[in-house]
């Protein structure tokens, strides 16, 4: 059977499931529907309720007052998600993305965040109830209890306040009562394997272990690069421990550690026609998107070594619980990069390389009524600290001329940045509960102490050019400088969140609710910014955020049929945002470098004698603007028959900028709308162009994913079952990137073979069906600055691409 009759095939069955979802099967809810519906007490419910801890207790889903998309570890196990962005294509208007293997950033109702812009994210990731940074959590994907994603502020419940919304992953845990676990190995055709598992050890009814571990290799994006002859990889290895302590019925613990070592090099896939530096070219010509290459003269590998140590205990106290969580992570995060990924440069690798050590204890106490009764209560405390050294080393040679690298037309200019960061939190929060007739009203405030620190000491050398003495342009020098301005290194900031939700009980099949939240986000102040920009480039203010939303669950057949709807509609004052790669001119420094007080060569000045400023680099600026949100959300799920599992989730999110915000941008004829067409150049009168920009981010309004499982019934000891996963993006046009992302229809498709007791399982897969291989990401090429020569192009743009088909194979056993 040839590939092209199994995609035939494939698009066939995918095309049946376009509108399916395999529901969520999470723990079963001790609770006797019979009591209030005796004539439904007969037969069982079709589906398991869905529980959660969105709100810090275990609630059926349909009973939490917001948007949540629930993720057991068996459907991540059945769907074959290696990758926790891959989390993304079963939760729409979520999107999880890694353009360079380092970085990986988030986006949830159109909101987006850059991790490389210096402040918290606009969506809090938690690993077991305590933040954790995502580099980490989303690099090994295995043993998972359950991931669930809250949508909207969230300013109450947990530590951190966040405007998107939080992602809570939770590990399995140990059993007391019984020897249990699994093991799953994966194959592909695209040199991908993955092995994981994970056992319980009940030692007796008071103390039990569980030990899991991953490995797993890849390549990555599927990239060659050409000029060495290197393919993108990586590789992980982790472990994790977790022991379970029950020494009394009303007091259980589980005291987790976990150990990550990742090892991933990725080079940057390039595209577009080729240009040349000095007569050299910078590739082979036209570079198509499935050509998957790379061209850059140096490496890209990035390693991640962390340990996570991680505390949860729950104590009944009879008139309240009292639960914890204490965690303590230590990463150390090495980064390689070659700044030129264009090639702009031949035989030359501008590189830069970071190290980011960063320690991160945690510690809250929740203490909180334990009734179901008309009124409840809630009490907390938080504490987090992060601090680390980051040191990077840049290479900036600065050419006099479009010569080839290797005549050392260049004066060679190496910037070492030494940063260290200080950032600690303390919040305090209260909660209450009144419930009368149907009506829930809930409600609380947190009161959080943030108190950062951040100083930089930046020096820059060079060795100057053979026989110009120092003191001359082009001779030896060495300049030190603060890169954090004075008075900007140490902020304070104490913020009040919170919010209220109002839930009606219409039946035991049908929940309303109406909420608001509010959180917060300190501003940013830049790190080795240049001197003589303007204020507003350097230092952000806070951003506040209010969110209203108004929501339905529901369920019906005997919970054959379950959906959930929600409406919101969200205001940002001031959100912070992120512009990559903004070409700008700075203040005539002299003698010295734009933004290097005192060096050589002399600096450029402000305008070459022509309508237009000279452009002296480019940086990445935060900057604020107000912004609103809004959209619907809907999910259905069903169980048309015994054998058939389907469902739906869709979003439509319009998140814009107020009409009138004018914000950088790369503005190169002048016209007031972004592009990067012809020769860099700053338009109006300050340090860089502005443009009114209206989307939040690069995402679609409407996104849509389903799956399906079809289970054959069969006589004998095997069931043969098919499963079905889609996920739809439309095209969207990029502003600031001035191109047009095209649709993308990611079909995912599965059937095998597994035991009637369900102990073993067998699968083939088809990964992206239809082979689409759609840009995700654009770079636009960048340009070169050089002394004598202006700027001048840059090679290719930068891309990142859906991964081509993939056919593998997956073999699983529980017992």
């Amino acid at each position: 059977m040839n590939r092209n009759f199994i995609s035939l095939l494939s698009s066939g069955v995918a095309i049946t499931a376009l509108m399916s979802f395999a529901p969520a099967h999470a723990q079963d809810v001790a609770a006797d529907a019979s009591a209030q519906a005796p004539a439904a007490a007969a037969a069982e419910p079709v589906f398991d309720e869905i529980v959660v801890t969105a709100t810090r207790d275990t609630r059926s889903l349909q009973d939490v007052p917001m948007s949540v998309n629930a993720v057991t570890g068996e459907q991540i196990q059945k769907l074959n998600i290696l990758d926790t962005k891959d989390i993304s294509r079963l939760a729409p208007g979520l999107e999880l993305t890694n353009t360079t293997g380092r970085n990986n950033t988030t986006t949830l109702r159109g909101i987006g965040f850059d991790p490389d812009q210096g402040t918290d994210p606009t969506v809090q990731i938690y690993l077991n109830e305590a933040p954790a940074n995502a580099q980490t959590v989303f690099t090994a994907m295995y043993d998972i209890g359950q991931i669930e994603v809250l949508r909207g502020p969230q300013g109450l419940l947990r530590g951190l306040s966040s405007p998107g919304g939080s992602i809570t992953v939770t590990t399995r845990r140990p059993k007391f009562d019984e020897v249990e676990g699994f093991v799953q190995g994966t194959i592909s055709d695209r040199h991908a394997y993955n092995v994981q598992g994970g056992v319980t050890l009940p030692f007796n009814d008071k103390v039990s272990l569980r030990v899991a571990a991953l490995v797993d290799g890849n390549r990555g994006n599927q990239v060659r690069n050409i000029t060495n002859g290197d393919f993108s990889r990586g590789n992980t290895q982790s472990g994790r421990i977790t022991l379970g302590l029950r020494p009394t019925e009303d007091f259980t613990a589980y005291l987790t550690y976990q150990y990550l070592q990742s090892d991933v090099r990725q080079y940057g896939q390039v595209f577009g026609p080729a240009s040349s530096f000095g007569g050299v070219p910078s590739g082979p010509g036209d570079i198509g998107v499935r050509d998957r290459v790379a061209v850059a003269d140096g490496l890209n590998r990035f390693k991640n070594v962390s340990h996570i140590v991680n505390l949860n205990f729950d104590w009944d106290l009879g008139w309240a619980n009292l639960t914890g969580v204490a965690a303590y992570q230590a990463s150390d995060l090495d980064q390689v990069r070659d700044s030129d990924p264009g090639n702009g440069i031949p035989g030359l690798a501008v590189v830069q390389t970071t190290q980011s050590p960063f320690r991160v204890p945690t510690f809250e106490l929740r203490l909180s009524s334990n009734n179901d009764g008309m009124f409840g209560w809630g009490l907390g405390a938080f504490y987090q600290k992060t601090t680390g050294t980051t040191i990077s080393t840049q290479d900036a040679p600065q050419f006099f001329a479009p010569a080839p690298a290797v005549t050392g037309a260049y004066l060679p200019i190496n910037s070492v940045a030494t940063i260290p960061i200080y950032q600690e939190v303390i919040s305090f929060n209260a909660n209450g509960r009144v419930r009368s007739g149907g009506f829930t009203l809930e409600g609380g405030l947190r009161y959080t102490m943030i108190k950062s620190k951040r100083v930089a000491d930046i020096v820059t050398t060079s060795p100057g050019l053979p026989g110009i003495p120092a003191g001359l342009p082009g001779g030896p020098f060495t300049i030190s400088q603060n890169g954090i301005p004075a008075g900007l290194d140490e902020q304070k900031n104490k913020p009040l969140t919170g919010g209220a939700t109002l839930t009606y009980e219409f039946s035991p099949a049908l929940t309303g609710y109406v909420a608001y939240g509010h959180s917060f986000r300190a501003g940013s102040v830049g790190v080795a910014v240049p001197v003589g920009i303007s204020s507003d480039l350097i230092a952000t203010r806070n951003e506040k955020t209010d969110n209203f939303e108004v929501g339905l669950k529901g369920s019906a057949f005997n919970r054959r049929l379950n959906f959930a709807v929600a409406g919101f509609y969200q205001t940002f004052d001031g959100f912070l945002g992120r512009f990559p790669g903004v070409f700008y001119n700075c203040a005539n420094v002299s003698p010295g470098v734009c933004g290097v007080v005192g060096g050589n060569p002399p600096a450029t000045p402000i305008n070459n004698g022509t309508d237009t400023p000279a452009v002296d680099s480019g940086f990445d600026f935060n900057y604020n603007g107000d912004a609103t949100v809004k959209g619907i959300e809907a999910t259905i799920d069903a169980r048309p028959t015994d054998f058939w599992d389907l469902s739906v989730n869709m979003a439509y999110v319009k998140a814009r900028y107020k009409n009138g915000e004018r914000l950088p941008c790369n503005d190169f004829n002048g016209d007031g709308r972004p592009d990067t067409t012809g020769n860099a150049a700053i338009t109006g009168s300050g340090n860089v162009s502005f443009c009114e920009l209206s989307r939040l981010s690069d995402t679609p309004n409407f996104s849509l994913s389903a799956t399906t499982e079809l289970r054959i019934p069969v006589e004998g000891a095997v069931e043969p079952f098919v499963r079905g996963l889609i996920s739809y993006r439309p095209g969207v046009y990029s502003e600031r990137r001035d191109f047009d992302y095209p649709s993308r229809t990611l079909i995912d498709l599965f059937a095998g073979v597994r035991g009637n007791d369900g102990q073993w399982e067998l699968t083939g897969f088809v990964k992206n069906v239809l082979n689409q291989q759609r840009i995700t990401d654009f770079l636009p090429a960048p340009q070169i600055s050089t002394q004598l020569a202006g700027t001048v192009q840059s090679g290719y743009a930068t891309i990142n691409t859906t991964l081509p088909r993939e056919f593998g194979l997956i073999a699983s056993f529980r017992w």
